[in-house]
């Protein structure tokens, strides 16, 4: 009877040194935030850094989800966006909630002054991180470089610092642009 052949002991170590290599490049890679996905895993392939692919977006939109002012990645910017629409009172988002005697009060305690100028239910807000643009071109096809005009006419906005309000040279973003009718 002939004895199996045994492989040197260096195969498995060399094996298990190109699975570990492999593994932890990839889990140092991955889609930038605005980059276009089908799954999580396009954006994501580690599991570990919290990018979802939103899928309702055309051709997918990589992102994280429920982040603050201060808690995107670099290239990209926390933008709000509220999920329903309202005609409820105006406001002027310069002057709501300033102290008294220097501002406008019109919203209630569990709304918010939107930079539409309508007061909106806190609740309704959602929050992703987008990739920062300077113009057009810094966005894939079919999405736009939303600057305050866009803004106000397409939805989102930046998530200001606690306690701050949106100035006037707020952080545009790439998003979808609406299709026309």
């Amino acid at each position: 009877m002939s004895r199996p052949r045994r492989l040197p002991l260096r195969a498995p170590a060399l094996a298990a040194l190109g699975l570990g290599l492999t593994l932890a490049l990839g889990a140092g890679c991955g889609s930038e935030i605005g980059d276009a996905c089908s799954v999580t895993l396009d954006c994501d392939p580690s599991l570990s850094t919290g990018r979802v692919c939103d899928q309702s977006s055309s051709g997918g939109y990589c992102t994280i989800a429920g982040c603050d002012h201060d808690s995107c990645p670099d290239g990209s910017v926390c933008v709000r966006f509220f999920v329903a629409s309202f005609e409820n009172r105006p406001c002027d988002p310069a002057t709501e909630d300033l102290p008294t005697g220097t501002g406008t009060d019109a919203c209630a305690l569990d709304e918010v002054c939107a930079l539409t100028g309508q007061c909106v239910p806190a609740n309704s807000e959602v929050r992703y991180c987008m990739k920062s643009c300077d113009s057009g071109g810094d966005c894939r096809d079919r999405y736009e470089c939303r600057d305050a005009e866009l803004m106000r006419a397409h939805g989102g906005e930046p998530v200001p610092a606690p306690g701050e309000r949106l100035g006037s040279d707020l952080p545009r973003f790439c998003a979808e642009a609406p299709t026309s009718p």
